[in-house]
């Protein structure tokens, strides 16, 4: 049974792939900081997943979407919100929920979290300055993913009931909140690549 064949047998072997090339390495140093380690790199991979939809919303399926609509005797966007979004929103949702507990929990391991979220303006932590801004602008983006985008895409798609005209009001706050995600997605990025590479505020 090839694993490739479902999406589960992909994850399971990618996790398996990653474990053999930690035990290969033979790097010692690694052991002493795997929590870290894990918690930086279960952080990375929720956090592409969690972008990484942010970016297919906003940059194909949405203005797939207003085409499919337009498209007189075309196959319209029925297919894509009945099968397409529905499951997309579910990775989107946990991969930022689980992207925010993993990097509140990597700064809480290094005893950083409260220097953090305070900039850093009082022990003067240009570190926790830099990733501080990341933090808060994916503490906001988290709150518009479950407070803001999915309630309202709940409606749109048709999973609660809703008169037209809420679900044309919910169009427009998920809207704006997706595209504000986007471009808070930029500065964040820049900030937690930053903190980690060089790059401080």
């Amino acid at each position: 049974m090839n694993p490739l064949n479902t999406v589960r047998g992909t994850i399971i072997s990618g996790f398996i792939l990653a474990f053999l090339l930690i035990l290969i390495s033979g790097d010692r140093h690694l052991v002493g900081i795997a929590s870290q380690s894990a918690m930086i790199w279960a952080h990375v991979l929720s956090g592409i997943t969690w972008i990484g939809l942010l970016y297919y919303f906003n940059f194909v399926q949405v203005p797939a979407l207003g085409e499919a609509l337009n498209d007189e005797g075309g196959p319209g966007g029925a297919g894509i919100t009945k099968y397409v979004a529905p499951r997309a929103l579910w990775w989107f949702r946990w991969g930022a929920l689980l992207t925010w507990l993993t990097g509140a929990g990597y700064l809480w391991m290094t005893g950083r979290l409260g220097a953090a979220f305070e900039l850093g303006l009082r022990t003067n932590d240009t570190y926790a300055t830099t990733i501080g801004i990341g933090a808060w602008l994916g503490t906001i983006m988290l709150f518009n993913v479950w407070v803001l985008i999915w309630p309202n895409q709940k409606k749109i798609l048709g999973m609660v009931e809703a008169t037209a005209e809420e679900i044309a009001k919910s169009k427009r706050i998920a809207f704006l909140a997706s595209r504000s995600n986007t471009l808070m997605s930029i500065p964040m990025i820049m900030s937690m690549i930053g903190a980690g590479h060089g790059f401080i505020m």
